[in-house]
Formats: C-alpha cells, sequence, structure tokens
C-alpha cells in the first residue's frame, strides 16, 4: 500500500489488488483500491488457505480469484505488473499469479517483484531452482531492506543468481514526519503482537512477568493485532489489572513507540521497522512456528546492531522475559546506526524510472 501510495504521488495510474481481510486504515493514497475475495492462512503451517468465512479454498474459489484478478489486469491494461513476494513465496496463489505473469509477459508489460529484507529458504533444490526460472522473467527484484544490515544472501544463498537483478530500496515505512502528538504511550512498556493469529504466548508471559520487573510502576499497553483470537483476547483483558491497558492495535503505533520506555514486541518486517524509527529500547522475541525462522534472523540482525534485546520462543517464560527486560532497561540506550529507510519512494522510482541499481 505505501508504494502504491509513492507511485500515486509520482503521477501514475495504480491498481492494488489486496487479497487478504479488507483493512479499514489502509492508507494507499490515490491508487485504486481492488478488494479479491479474501484468504487466509489456515494456521502456523501456512499450508492451508481459508476464505472469509474459515472454509477451506476449493477449486471453484480459486476460479473466481483468477477471474478477479485477470479482470482487474485487463480493466488497468498496466505498464508494470508488481508481484508480492512471488515467485520467492506465495507458492499457494500460483493458481492466480501464474496467469498474471503469463497475461502481463503476452502484454509486453514489466514484471517487478517486490521482496521484504528476508526470503524464507526452501531446502529443496528443486523448489529453488523453480523460483529462480520464474524469478529469470522479472525485469527488477526490488529488496525492501538494508544491503548492510540484512544482505539477501543471508535468508536466501541462491541470490547470487539473481544479483543482476536486485535493487535494495531501503525499508518501506509508514507516513514522514514526526508522531501524532498525544499522552498515549508516555515512558510506558508498550507489548505488541502485530495482526497475525499468533502471539498468545507472548502476552501471557509479559502479564506474569511485569510483577518482576524494574518497569513495574509503569503503564503497561498491551495491543493485539485484529486477527487476535476472541477467546485469547478475552483471556487478556481479564488479566489485565491497576497499570495495564490491553486494547485494538492502533494506528498511531508509531507514535506510541516514540513516547515510550521499552517495546516487547515480535520481530514482522512493519513492528521493527517502526521500533528502528522510534529508537526506543527493545526486547524481541521472534516468531520461530513450524521451523519458520524469518523473525529470528532479523531480531539477530538488530541484537548485533546493538538494538535489541531477543529472547527465543522457545524459551520464553515470564522469568526470562522479565530478564530481558532488564537487560534492555539498565542498559545503554540503541545506538544511532543509520538503517537505510525511505523504500517506498525508492521503490516507486525504479518501478517508473529503472534507475541504476545499487
Amino acid at each position: 500500500a505505501a508504494i502504491a501510495k509513492a507511485l500515486a504521488e509520482h503521477g501514475a495510474a495504480v491498481t492494488l489488488l489486496s487479497g487478504g481481510p479488507p483493512i479499514g486504515h489502509l492508507d494507499h493514497g490515490a491508487a485504486t483500491l481492488v478488494q479479491l475475495p479474501p484468504v487466509t492462512a489456515a494456521d502456523a503451517t501456512f499450508r492451508t488457505l481459508i476464505d472469509g468465512a474459515g472454509r477451506p479454498v476449493d477449486d471453484a474459489f480459486k476460479a473466481r480469484r483468477r477471474a478477479s484478478v485477470l479482470a482487474a489486469f485487463e480493466a488497468a491494461r498496466p505498464d508494470v505488473v508488481v508481484t508480492e513476494l512471488y515467485p520467492f513465496g506465495r507458492r499457494l496463489l500460483a493458481f492466480e499469479l501464474e496467469p498474471l505473469t503469463d497475461a502481463a509477459q503476452a502484454r509486453g508489460a514489466r514484471l517487478v517483484c517486490s521482496l521484504r529484507d528476508i526470503i524464507v529458504a526452501k531446502t529443496d533444490p528443486r523448489r529453488t531452482a523453480a523460483m529462480l526460472a520464474r524469478a529469470d522473467r522479472y525485469a527488477t527484484i526490488l529488496v525492501h531492506g538494508d544491503r548492510d544490515l540484512l544482505p539477501l544472501e543471508a535468508s536466501f544463498p541462491a541470490a547470487s543468481a539473481i544479483a543482476d537483478k536486485l535493487l535494495y530500496t531501503g525499508y518501506v515505512e509508514g507516513p514522514e514526519g514526526p508522531p501524532p502528538p498525544g499522552q498515549d504511550g508516555v515512558g510506558e512498556v508498550i507489548v505488541s503482537v502485530g495482526g497475525g493469529r499468533v502471539g498468545m504466548a507472548l502476552v501471557d508471559a509479559a502479564l506474569a512477568a511485569r510483577a518482576i520487573t524494574p518497569a513495574r510502576e509503569r503503564t503497561w499497553r498491551i495491543l493485539l493485532g485484529g486477527d487476535f483470537d476472541p477467546q485469547a483476547r478475552a483471556r487478556a483483558a481479564a488479566a489485565a489489572r491497576d497499570g495495564v491497558i490491553v486494547q485494538a492495535a492502533r494506528p498511531d503505533f508509531p507514535g506510541l513507540l516514540a513516547r515510550a520506555a521499552l517495546s516487547i514486541s515480535q520481530s514482522g518486517y512493519n513492528t521493527v521497522v517502526d521500533v528502528i524509527r522510534a529508537g526506543v529500547r527493545c526486547v524481541l522475541v521472534p516468531f520461530a512456528a513450524e521451523q519458520e525462522r524469518e523473525q529470528g534472523l532479523r531480531a539477530a540482525a538488530l541484537v548485533r546492531m546493538g538494538r535489541a534485546v531477543m529472547v527465543e520462543e522457545a524459551g520464553l517464560t515470564p522469568e526470562n522475559l522479565a530478564a530481558a527486560i532488564e537487560r534492555s532497561l539498565q542498559g545503554p540506550p540503541p545506538p544511532l546506526h543509520e538503517v537505510r529507510m525511505g523504500g517506498a519512494a525508492t521503490s516507486a522510482r525504479a518501478i517508473l524510472d529503472r534507475p541504476a541499481r545499487t
């Protein structure tokens, strides 16, 4: 959405296809948003898609999605088609993305891939070879990260085979400028678990750890993402006590962090970008279910920079979390390392102008 908004600000006519659940506060600027019939992953294995009613996606549903995607393509008649993560992921959506990229090639549209800073590497060399073969059709692969912090090779050793296509854009962040004014967050401990279905273990540990940390007299604000399990949400609210606020995730999250004493979170892309921009002390508990490595790699990179304290998910207990909180609060403040940002604007220029690669 940030890249689509930046493209529109550069004068492009942009159509943004959104395939997940609708997001009420999504800021896509002047881009045209096309909401597809939504799908999500059924669980942390990411092997099964379900529709908005929680039913497994069948062939008829896939046909409707594919038709919607191709209809949007025909209506827009684009010069450039940007696919997010695909062909390096989103394999379950190949039923619609392969026809889209085929149509783009047939029409002469340029293909661009939009990647976060980390690819979840596959151990099967045949899968890697298939990714690279599909990537050969792409003119440019935008890596939304900082090579000095996390080169793509750290998560995807085969990146050297596509080095001529790679362009590091810097991290894609939210709106520029100072955080909005307010008192919420001042001196607080902000516990956030993003918008996914996971994170209750972190919330439970944080609620139990508060009383044994140096921050026990501070206000703790626990932010729960939109997909958080309703029963778990109710349990968290029931466990709240004086000095603890439990509420839904807020669009002013960057402002809360900028005023906070400490952030406790997982290490998803958007959260880490917000933490870096805020310059706030942080404790990261990377999501690691089903041998997931992305968040662990990102958290480890920040630990190496002196920007974070990390607790492995497998070792998450109230005591271990409390010890990490104490180390973060009593250690030196985060160093002012420059991490490359501005990824939305750089991506827009690359998509429109194809500048020299960096």
